[in-house]
């Protein structure tokens, strides 16, 4: 097996059907050094717990996913989406503050499909704007850099309003790029003409907060949510893709997070392990030394 990536960080939603104390112990038996955990799995075991077993684990932390979906009118089901967001930025420090040297505080964003019965999606994708602007003061007092995640289009109406890297990027415009910033996913933005410009523009603004990466390959699933494979198994060029995330001076850690129900039928350690092999051979040698 090749050498793992000290930069290689599994998103637990690759091996969404392990527990919190499962994905740690295969995350580090595999020789990957950083994880980044979903809110359910920490809120299962509490989240005094979970940064206790993260810290443990001598592993790094590199997000928290996910929050967001704040798309709906104002009313009661909007300030719950709202304060359930107040409370993920607050696991997100917690948690970044438990990891390994290196840690990073990222909550990332989706930010909500279209409101049932609408179809007012700029409306939708102001109340997005307007949110932000009820969070930002709460994360930056708290350290932590809310990532808004554009999702394929494909998604616009039931998932995320915000399709494109330049939507995401004019949504945090208004704020701070420490405290609002991009997350840049492989799999949702390698479709757009305008990609590369616009991973220049978000190293230029100092917004890149955390970089995905997982490949793409057609048909899709009858459950699109789930297309998502290994790295180097699809048709998505992570390495020029990778290499222009590189030019922007981004050192972070870089994560693989996959939606496959064959990988998640496979055993953790086994898809922990087939990830970094990928990852090893299709994103390793476009990245500079951490």
């Amino acid at each position: 097996m090749s050498a793992v990536d000290p930069r290689l960080s599994i998103n637990q939603g690759t091996i969404k059907h392990a527990d919190l104390a499962t994905a740690l112990r295969v995350t580090a038996e595999a020789g990957v050094q950083s994880i980044g955990l979903w809110r359910e799995p920490v809120q299962e075991v509490g989240l005094a717990t979970a940064a206790s077993m993260l810290s443990d684990s001598g592993l790094r932390f590199s997000t928290h996913c996910r929050s967001g979906f704040f798309t709906m009118p104002e009313g009661p089901a909007r300030r719950a989406s709202i304060d359930d967001n107040l409370v993920a930025i607050d696991e997100a420090a917690t948690l970044a503050a438990a990891g390994a040297p290196g840690s990073e505080a990222v909550l990332v964003l989706v930010a909500g499909g279209l409101p049932e019965g609408s179809r007012d999606i700029v409306g939708a994708r102001e109340r997005v704007r307007d949110a932000l602007g009820e969070l930002a003061p709460h994360a930056a007092e708290a350290g932590v850099t809310l990532a808004i995640e554009p999702l394929h289009p494909m998604y616009a109406t039931d998932r995320c309003v915000v399709s494109t890297l330049g939507q995401a990027l004019d949504l945090a415009a208004d704020f701070d790029p420490s405290v609002v910033g991009v997350a840049v996913d492989t799999f949702h933005i390698f479709w757009d003409p305008d990609v590369l410009d616009s991973i220049a523009r978000a190293g230029r603004e100092g917004r890149i907060a955390t970089y995905q990466v997982c490949d793409w390959k057609t048909p899709l699933p009858a459950d699109v949510l789930l297309g998502r494979h290994y790295p180097g198994d699809g048709v998505i060029d992570l390495a020029g893709l990778t290499r222009a995330v590189v030019d922007t001076g981004y050192a972070g850690d870089v994560e693989v997070e996959i939606f496959n129900a064959d990988v998640w039928a496979t055993e953790p350690l086994e898809a922990v392990r087939r990830t970094a092999a990928g990852f090893a051979a299709s994103v390793s040698p476009s990245l500079s030394g951490r």
